[in-house]
């Protein structure tokens, strides 16, 4: 019995990817003699880029907090915390096979003492992290002995259009190079991690845990993104995966293969989200952007002309839509970068050019590099005076408003002295005693005044 609809289905199809520009990796098409167009060609081209990754590590147990109680510890003693054996699994991808360089998720290896990658053709290789960004979630490994590696081709995620066929690979649930097929259903995703810097690509292409720094191809099979993040109430796959943009990627590997870590840059502003209300309240009718709150003295936005009430509406020729899209915008560039903004003063369009913050101080952390309970804060190292109080010490940069960090009192210029009654001098230092407390109690400069803030 015939099927119209299915027949007339499988003919449209056939017919879009004959007509699909020529490139490698391009699909069959053969209408004649019941030929369907496969995958098969473009999975066969980039999986043997795709790895497999096993970790092992260990973990600090939470804290019990009657220990943070001196007459309970007196008495009943015990470690603050003990260490623990830990394992994991998730996916790469092979970018340099001559130097032997693999991206992944900074989840996926952040706990790891051991890595071990195996390829698609079962050979398994040690590897070692050369850098790792917690804000971006994006880490770079080196195989220790590279041979014979296939590297997969980079794309260009700012060509990306909604709509686009894409497929994803990896080992989901320890699956290795599950392939699985769908479209970009929507660009500029953020609000995932309210302390990384995301411009996700959605993607209805099945993503499970498992899947994590695995590859999402388009059709010519090239890398357009790296598999991060799905949401999901029960863990699994529901149509709505992410991955971090490879233009991003890119920019991350580069700082990290040149100076072991990522120096991001620093435009020195405080901002909140310039919507239709805010826009009504200017008597404008763009209600797009991120609105200037505070401007750092001696910044690279000061030193451009950017004032308190400007909108930043433009960076590079690419337009900002919310705080965390410039934030965004600003976190995944290089200090040193030249930027150019564009900006709404008073109604009028403006254009700047400036320099972002090279100052070794300069360089911000997000909360979720420090502490969840501090998330929407940034910090930077503090090394001036204020007041009477001399560094060196820990800024917050800057307070997300209606943020966990604002909520819980902290506020933008704050200097963190110590935690827990311990000096720090650092963002490392604040890094090293903030992990794995479930109670932090900040002894903090404002101004001219002392103050706790116990945040738990």
């Amino acid at each position: 019995m015939r099927i119209p609809t299915l027949r007339t289905a499988m003919l449209a199809a056939a017919l879009t990817f004959a007509l699909a520009p020529p490139g490698h990796g391009a699909l069959p098409a053969v209408v004649g003699e019941q030929r369907v167009p496969s995958l098969a060609p473009l999975v066969k081209q980039a999986s043997p880029a795709v790895v497999s990754i096993v970790t092992r590590g260990t973990v600090n147990i939470p804290r019990n907090p009657l220990m943070d109680d001196p007459f309970f510890r007196r008495f009943f003693g015990g470690p603050d915390q003990q260490p623990r054996e830990v394992s994991g699994a998730g996916s790469g991808v092979i970018v340099d096979a001559r130097n032997g360089y693999v991206i992944t998720n900074h989840h996926v290896v952040e706990n790891a003492s051991e890595i071990e990658v195996m390829l698609n053709d079962n050979r398994n290789f040690k590897a070692t992290v050369i850098g790792s960004d917690a804000g971006t979630d994006i880490a770079v490994l080196k195989l220790t002995t590279p041979e014979k590696l296939i590297q997969i081709e980079l794309g260009n995620s700012d060509e990306v259009e909604v709509g686009d066929f894409v497929v994803a690979i990896g080992n989901p649930f320890g699956l290795q190079h599950t392939v699985t097929s769908g479209i970009v259903s929507a660009l500029g995703r953020s609000g995932i991690n309210r302390d990384g810097y995301e411009d996700f690509i959605q993607t209805d292409a099945s993503i499970n845990p498992g899947n994590s720094g695995g590859a999402l191809i388009n059709l010519k099979g090239e890398l357009i993104g790296i598999n991060s993040a799905i949401f999901s109430n029960s863990g699994g796959n529901i149509g709505i995966g992410f991955a971090i943009p490879v233009n991003i990627a890119k920019s991350i590997m580069s700082q990290i293969l040149e100076f072991g870590k990522v120096r991001r840059g620093l435009l020195g502003v405080s901002i909140s989200d310039f919507n239709a209300e805010t826009a009504r309240a200017y008597g404008v009718d763009n209600g797009e952007g991120a609105l200037v709150q505070e401007v750092t003295p001696g910044s690279a936005a000061e030193k451009a002309g950017v004032k308190v009430g400007d909108v930043i509406v433009e960076v590079d020729g690419k337009k900002i839509r919310s705080a965390a899209e410039l934030r965004t915008a600003i976190g995944v560039k290089r200090s040193g970068d030249k930027v150019g903004l564009g900006l709404l003063r008073e109604g009028k369009r403006r254009d700047v050019t400036t320099t972002l913050d090279e100052r070794e101080n300069a360089t911000q952390v997000s909360a979720g590099e420090v502490h969840p309970a501090l998330a929407g804060a940034e910090f930077s190292a503090y090394g001036g005076s204020e007041g009477s109080f001399k560094g060196p010490a820990v800024l917050i940069a800057s307070v997300e408003p209606g943020s966990p960090a604002a909520a819980r009192g902290l506020r933008t210029n704050d200097i963190i002295v110590a935690v827990n009654r311990i000096r720090v001098r650092s963002v490392e230092q604040l890094q090293e005693v903030a992990r794995d407390q479930r109670l932090l109690i900040l002894a903090i400069r404002r101004g001219d005044r002392d103050l706790l803030l116990q945040i738990r």
